[in-house]
């Protein structure tokens, strides 16, 4: 997916193979739905060498939800916002997902997987102590924008910071304007993912629709003029 991934498991006994299996659904997540490779699904479908019948289900259930989520977000997580089909903004979120989801079938209680800016915590990091998640500040590479502690939950953020201006209006067509990165933390990481994609996209617009999220979702978001707006549940989450 063209970012470093890392997995962290605390707990003793667990299958090292269970790690292998992990960091195998990712490559498969990366060679089916990467819009980069010529081979993949993604870029199959989008060439019209690929009937979306014939799509595997799990790529088929996948543009399905990013379709519900475009709907939810206003048309501002959309997987066609660039011109060509790329659902990485769900995807990457979705994948570390399912290799959480892997490694806790495989018994594992206490884990973090972290890829770019989507993390995945569950249990304690050490007896009693909650994993702390940190928000990368998006202008000053070495500090922290906030922390942020819990045992079960899902963190994500979008800015142009990393990639440059990926992410795109899709009722303008272009970058947004005026914020400098969104975080979403709830109970699930693709959905955080695009919400946070979402968010980003619509520039100012963003801080008040995150404020109408619901289901366990809320969100920083980082503006161009160093102000830092956050949906009220995020304090609870926030570390000391």
């Amino acid at each position: 997916m063209g970012i470093p991934v890392g997995i962290d498991v605390r707990d003793d006994g667990v299958d090292p193979a269970a790690l292998a299996r992990a960091f195998a659904h990712l490559r498969w997540v990366d060679a089916t739905f990467s819009p980069y490779r010529a081979d993949s699904e993604v870029r199959r479908l989008e060439a019209g060498a690929l009937a979306p019948a014939d799509a595997h289900p799990e790529v088929r259930a996948v543009l399905a939800r990013c379709e519900r989520l475009r709907a939810r977000t206003r048309g501002c997580f959309d997987v066609r916002a660039t011109g060509a089909l790329d659902p990485s903004g769900f995807v990457k979120g979705w994948a570390v997902e399912g290799a959480a989801a892997i490694l806790a079938g495989a018994g594992a209680r206490n884990l973090c997987v972290h890829a770019g800016g989507d993390v995945r915590v569950r249990g304690e990091r050490a007896p009693g102590e909650p994993w702390r998640v940190g928000v990368q500040h998006p202008t000053v590479r070495d500090r922290l924008a906030a922390v942020l502690s819990a045992r079960d939950l899902a963190v994500a953020t979008s800015g142009a910071y990393e990639r440059g201006a990926h992410v795109v209006d899709p009722r303008t067509g272009r970058p947004p304007r005026g914020v400098l990165s969104v975080t979403v933390a709830g109970p699930d990481l693709g959905t955080a993912d695009a919400y946070a994609t979402a968010a980003f996209a619509m520039g100012l617009d963003g801080p008040r629709w995150t404020a109408t999220l619901g289901g366990g979702y809320e969100a920083l978001t980082i503006l161009a003029d160093g102000r830092v707006l956050s949906t009220r549940g995020l304090a609870a989450l926030r570390a000391g």
